[in-house]
């Protein structure tokens, strides 16, 4: 604890370190901040100065293969001795050999995202003595995930970037945090302030995870311009992705309105348009919709091309002004949250 405390001040990071202990312990670290995990974005850099600072780093494996994700990993574990994760996509062709690898390189925790994780994977990775954590996106897949032997949860709310699910976090925190108590819940989804996560905690949750404020962060390796576009934006450009036609769904995506955005709508249109007109099987127009945004997300944060790549980003990314440390960052939500407690005892 910081020796410059207040008696009040210090009275307030005793009542934060017991709010988020069941977080902290679950994580093995100083404060209960997971890092999201966002493909190009969360890689060993990023990864190991969350870790280091106090929170908890997650490698986004996204379409890495076996031996690329081996080396992200000890290239990680190069950077830091503190914990850290690794998130895998449980569509990948390779999990069995993914967990395989978290498992040899002795990562302690591995995330299981976008969708359900398989049977054999949940036991693959309880049995090699690593803690398994899941999203929930509803209560009765949050008791489902609970009865499979998941050991925590993140519930994530649709104000989130990246692929998003239809239900805000103020809803999904009061639906699932009063129900589930065998694992921690961390929360996720719009949270750029230490006020936010201190009402979750208070809510029941043990912890809450931030990828937007992190992915302009002063370690990370997206693009100056893809950093310079967060600083600028404000929360409402921030927006899902549109679909245009319900016979061709769209994943709903949340990122920047740009150039893309808005040539990906006029992009559907000329695709139905070639549908009806018979140029184009359903299966062929679904998939001309679906490999528009290919690479797109690689030429937004490595190339810096935000007017035409992909900018996901979550609706907290209008509380991203400036690039900062990593530590600062963390320091910064600490110093809210305490400030807060602080506050209410007119301290």
């Amino acid at each position: 604890m910081p020796a410059d405390l207040s008696p009040s001040e210090a009275t307030s990071r005793a009542e934060l370190e017991r709010l988020w202990a069941r977080g902290t312990a679950f994580l093995g670290t100083r404060v209960a901040i997971l890092g999201g995990a966002m493909s190009w974005v969360s890689e060993r850099h990023l990864v190991a100065a969350i870790s280091n600072a106090g929170g908890f780093g997650v490698i986004a494996c996204g379409s890495m293969g076996p031996d690329l994700l081996a080396k992200e990993i000890a290239g990680t574990q190069a950077l830091t001795d503190k914990p850290f994760g690794v998130n895998l996509i449980t569509m990948h062709p390779q999990l069995d050999d993914l967990i395989r690898v978290c498992l040899e390189a002795k990562v302690g925790h591995v995330v299981l995202a976008g969708g359900i994780p398989p049977g054999g994977a949940v036991r693959a990775v309880k049995d090699g003595g690593a803690r398994l954590i899941a999203f929930a996106p509803a209560l009765v897949l949050a008791k489902r995930l609970v009865r499979s032997g998941v050991d925590a949860l993140v519930i994530e709310g649709s104000e989130a970037g990246g692929h998003i699910g239809p239900v805000s976090l103020t809803v999904l925190a009061q639906e699932i945090l009063p129900h589930i108590r065998e694992v921690p819940v961390f929360v996720a989804g719009g949270i750029g302030r230490g006020e936010a996560i201190l009402a979750y905690l208070e809510m029941g949750a043990s912890g809450a995870q931030l990828g937007t404020r992190f992915a302009a962060a002063a370690e990370s390796i997206a693009h100056a311009a893809f950093k310079r576009a967060f600083i600028r934006a404000a929360a409402r450009d921030a927006l899902p992705s549109v679909q245009l036609d319900e016979r061709f769904p769209v994943i709903p995506v949340r990122g920047l309105v740009n150039e893309g955005t808005k040539r990906f709508l006029r992009h559907q249109a000329e695709t139905r348009d070639r549908f009806q007109a018979g140029e184009l099987t359903k299966e062929q127009a679904q998939l001309e919709i679906e490999h528009f945004w290919a690479g797109a997300l690689r030429r937004a944060v490595i190339d810096g091309d935000v007017e035409n790549g992909s900018v996901m980003a979550g609706q907290s990314v209008g509380m991203v002004t400036e690039e900062q440390p990593t530590e600062a960052i963390i320091t910064d939500l600490v110093a809210q949250a305490v400030a807060a407690l602080t506050a209410r005892r007119g301290g």
